[in-house]
């Protein structure tokens, strides 16, 4: 088999999950298209889902040269933009791989696969062998929904120019020096290929679908000189498939166009705002930039879902909140498509389900889901104040909201109303349910899901007076002020029961969870509301934690990058050092940091050969979006503000290159705003502009220094002494706060 294979080869001959390493990916794909591309930090290219991968290796000196000899760097074009490669340098040369995907999704659609090689300080010759492997790059302990590592590769031909790899075609653009294949029963390609050899073989069939092949390019570079070879794979239409073996002139031509056309894509859709930090922390920002690129990556037409392999199912928990970010970012219509398209999936009795993938929509009882749909309906028309649109979506709001009633009515029984202390404590909650995933071998009644129907419930009181429901706003108010009274003094009594003195996670365990109990503060809206001082014993105790596993106090294994939501957690509390510990940490959590992404579960040991879910994981990635957002802006529910700067770090204040935001979305339009300091950071002057409306609660800005203010001189004021909100008179508007 190809694991006794590779466990006597030498080390670089197979994918490194062969040793038991983890090893670490980034998606390639064009937006909302069904087929997707992985690339992994050694170089591998896995063209497609289930699909083979195309590997590179060097012959150099007469010795091959794999991955595990050359030092490996991968990156993002400018930072961000998700056209990745990785260069693997080898004394004085070096060789980049970089996958992109070229066409709008669909037919047209196809990957590029260029290998650069530049020669340094002298001159460079040798071989560049492109192996067609039947592997995946997503490792075999990745099977969750579908088997990973191996992939069938029964039939190599290669004719007329093309490698024909059973129903996929590579392309290889630049004529190849030699091309071979090899069944596996007369030696896996690598065999070959270590003793510089190809296959003369040009077809072969393969029973067990272990068949390999190679393309070899012959190279000899003057020093400081670089060539490339250019490899074309259509993700779905034959028809999509490029001439072969074009002149070089061409092909230069080609392969351009199709990067130009890619990156002109993906900078109309990512730079629809603009914030400029100082240079050491503008990696924060790319890292927003990059998620919401494969947000749409893993996104199958309307679909939004959280990853590409494991995860290609599309559930309103993580839609709804990823629909959040991206409206936060300027992405409209594409938030609209989704909304419309999940909405239709609702059941006659309105049941949202949880999730919905190519059988329809599951029927799971997961109780936060009816929330969340009628939230993300609210969450369109906060941003677009397209009312014909919400009245559209008006029956599947109240046919949510008759659903939540229904299930209210079965926790508001007299053995709720007067049973046991466990009992009284979920009375006129929502059912329990799984949505929680740690409450997946037994369901609880978890207050995630209370948050989330709290939510609802104020959305769709307001969405009912928008459209002038009078009555029905009333009735809406009323169970949305009876369902706050259950849910907190179903905590208070729960917290009594189970002996503790932070927010629980369920009413039975009394749970620790403050990822889970974020949504409490974003997006449900109750701080304020929430019990105290319970609810900042739970941040306290997650700080406390935090810093133990920072700091190396405590033994740990892994942990889920939603915990990134915490962030926004921290601003909220008016903690912004706390969170910027945090976010710094998150981003050095980053695997590999260049690519901007963490995958659903990240562990201390990176070789740890464990499931990681989906890299990237876009829901992860939301969290990201949606708590740094709210370091520069964010809506206050409670006294219907607009607060900025409330997450601005101090460096990044003090920094002489300061802080330009500009064209960021909010509820009432986009946002302008610099900030600059002086005077050994005495004074900072503040301007703010853009087609923003002040709100009903005005327009207020943090104290961007956490040092008692002296004097606020300009178009602002201090909302009173001693406090840390200035508010704006007018826009535009500029001001200085003297410290």
């Amino acid at each position: 088999s190809l694991s006794v294979v590779a466990a006597d080869a030498p080390r670089g001959s197979f994918p490194r999950y062969f040793g038991k390493e983890q090893s670490y990916w980034t998606i390639v794909g064009s937006p909302g298209d069904v087929s997707e591309a992985l690339l992994n930090e050694d170089g591998a290219i896995e063209v497609d889902q289930l699909d083979f991968t195309l590997e590179p290796f060097l012959w150099i000196d007469g010795q091959l040269v794999t991955w595990a000899e050359v030092e490996r760097t991968p990156s993002l074009e400018n930072g961000y933009l998700p056209i990745p490669s990785v260069t693997w340098r080898r004394g004085d040369l070096a060789l980049t791989i970089t996958a992109l995907a070229a066409g709008a999704a669909g037919p047209e659609s196809r990957l590029i696969a260029s290998y650069q090689l530049v020669a340094g300080g002298r001159p460079a010759r040798g071989r560049l062998f492109v192996a067609v492997r039947p592997f995946q790059v997503n490792p075999p302990w990745q099977s969750l929904q579908k088997p990973a590592g191996w992939a069938q590769v029964n039939h190599l031909a290669y004719a007329s120019g093309v490698l024909a790899v059973d129903d996929r075609l590579v392309v290889p653009l630049d004529a190849p020096s030699a091309v071979g294949a090899s069944a596996f029963e007369s030696g896996e390609i690598v065999e070959h290929l270590r003793a510089g050899a190809v296959p003369r073989a040009t077809t072969v069939h393969d029973a067990q679908g272990f068949a390999s092949g190679v393309l070899a390019y012959d190279f000899d570079l003057a020093a400081g000189r670089a060539t490339a070879f250019r490899v074309v794979v259509p993700f779905h239409d034959r028809a999509a498939a490029p001439a072969p073996n074009q002149p070089r002139g061409d092909v230069d031509a080609y392969v351009v166009a199709a990067h130009d056309a890619t990156r002109g894509t993906w900078e109309s859709m990512l730079d629809r705002f603009h914030v400029r930090l100082p240079a050491a922390a503008q990696p924060v920002i790319h890292t927003i930039k990059s998620n919401l690129a494969y947000i749409f990556i893993n996104q199958d037409g309307p679909r939004i879902q959280p990853g590409s392999r494991n995860y290609e199912r599309s559930w309103i928990r993580d839609g709804s909140l990823t629909s959040t970010a991206m409206l936060e970012l300027g992405l409209f219509d594409e938030v609209r498509a989704y909304c419309d398209w999940y909405a239709q999936f609702q059941f006659p009795n309105g049941w949202i389900p949880c999730v919905v993938d190519n059988r329809g929509g599951d029927p799971t009882a997961e109780h936060d889901s009816h929330g969340q749909m009628v939230y993300l309906i609210r969450q369109v028309h906060h941003f677009t104040h397209d009312d014909a649109w919400l009245r559209g979506k008006w029956p599947v709001v109240e046919k949510t909201v008759r659903l939540i009633q229904s299930l209210r009515a079965q926790r508001k029984t007299e053995i709720y109303r007067t049973g046991t202390p466990e009992q009284r404590a979920c009375y006129g909650l929502v059912p329990e349910s799984i949505s929680h995933e740690g409450y997946s071998a037994k369901a609880m009644h978890s207050y995630w899901d209370d948050f989330f129907v709290l939510r609802g419930l104020k959305d769709a009181t307001e969405i009912a007076e928008i459209l002038g429901e009078t009555e029905t706003a009333r009735e809406f108010a009323d169970e949305r002020d009876d369902f706050a009274a259950c849910l907190y003094a179903s905590m208070r009594l729960a917290m009594q029961n189970t002996g503790i003195d932070f927010i629980p996670g369920c009413v039975e365990l009394g749970d620790f969870d403050a990822t889970s109990t974020t949504v409490g503060l974003s997006p449900a809206n109750e701080l304020g509301r929430i019990p105290e001082p319970q609810l900042h014993n739970t941040f306290e105790k997650y700080y406390q934690r935090f810093v133990q596993r920072r700091d190396g106090e405590i033994d740990w294994l892994d942990y889920t990058p939603y915990e990134n939501r915490v962030l926004g957690s921290f601003v909220l509390l008016g903690q912004r050092t706390r969170a910027h510990e945090i976010l710094d940490w998150f981003m050095a959590q980053r695997r590999p940091a260049a690519w901007n992404h963490w995958a659903e579960v990240v562990f201390r040991d990176p070789r740890l050969p464990r499931t990681i879910g989906d890299m990237p994981h876009t829901w992860c990635g939301s969290d990201f979006i949606r708590s740094v957002r709210t370091m520069f802006v964010y809506e206050r529910e409670h006294d219907a503000a607009l607060v900025l700067g409330a997450g601005l770090a101090e460096a990044w204040v003090l920094d002489p290159a300061g802080i330009d935001v500009s064209r960021l979305p909010t509820y009432h339009g986009p946002i302008d705003y610099t900030v600059r300091s002086r005077e050994g950071g005495r004074v900072v002057d503040v301007t703010i502009a853009g087609p923003v409306k002040i709100p009903r609660g005005g327009l207020l800005f943090t104290s961007p220094l956490d040092r008692p203010i002296v004097a606020v001189s300009g178009d602002a004021r201090l909302v009173a002494p001693g406090a840390d909100e200035i508010r704006i008179e007018k826009l535009p508007a500029t001001f200085s706060v003297r410290y």
